[in-house]
């Protein structure tokens, strides 16, 4: 515990996730923004909040209540102005192996098989062989097995069209708006992330009512 005078104020705000890699320590400046007097800060930003242990997977909650119990033993005179989301969630990652080429290769054989068979699929339900012969038909007045005239432009349209509507070439983005594979990801990001906060909440709760 360290005395001082009682107008130092700390405001903070916690990041709403990050990663750290496993048997890293949990310190307050990783997890936090903090603005406070210059000789308090040091000592604040290497504040250990956590030292994850094995047992506790790969998801990690920090609550504010934590970080203002940590802070409070070591400056107990200390203001605390929070804002922003009362939690950071952290995930735990162990050391990343380089991926195989022949599972990047499988992968992405199976992706276009799959991709080219839905859009044939789709085609041949919809009769879109019959459809192009008539409209051939009508614009030339000539009958064709393959009216190569519309199905090659209707066939790099669909490439084009993909492209456009995903805002994506390779790593290359066309303009700054996302495109709805990306909101579908963020949302689904934002659904797991109310998950398990829940879920840690739940068992910080469990943990707190079992008798000691």
């Amino acid at each position: 515990m360290i005395t001082g005078t009682t107008g130092a104020t700390l405001y903070i705000r916690l990041r709403k996730r990050m990663c750290i890699r496993r048997g890293d320590p949990v310190v307050l400046g990783a997890v936090a923004q903090m603005l406070v007097d210059a000789e308090y800060e040091p000592s604040l930003q290497m504040l250990l909040l956590h030292r994850p242990r094995e047992h506790e997977g790969s998801m990690l909650l920090i609550d504010m209540m934590l970080i203002v119990s940590k802070i409070k033993k070591l400056y107990p005179f200390m203001q605390i102005e929070h804002f922003g989301e009362p939690h950071c969630l952290i995930e735990i990652k162990d050391e990343r192996k380089p991926p195989r080429l022949i599972w990047i290769a499988l992968v992405w054989l199976l992706l276009f098989v799959g991709s080219g068979l839905a859009i044939m699929n789709f085609h041949a339900d919809v009769s879109m062989g019959v459809v192009h012969q008539r409209i051939y038909r009508l614009l030339t007045g000539e009958w064709a097995e393959y009216p190569l005239l519309l199905q090659i432009p209707y066939s790099i349209g669909i490439g084009v069209g993909m492209i456009i509507f995903f805002n994506h070439l390779f790593k290359k983005k066309f303009n700054e708006e996302p495109s709805p594979l990306e909101v579908e990801m963020f949302m689904y990001q934002e659904n797991v992330n109310h998950y398990v906060i829940t879920e840690e909440y739940c068992r910080i709760h469990e943990a707190e009512d079992e008798p000691k």
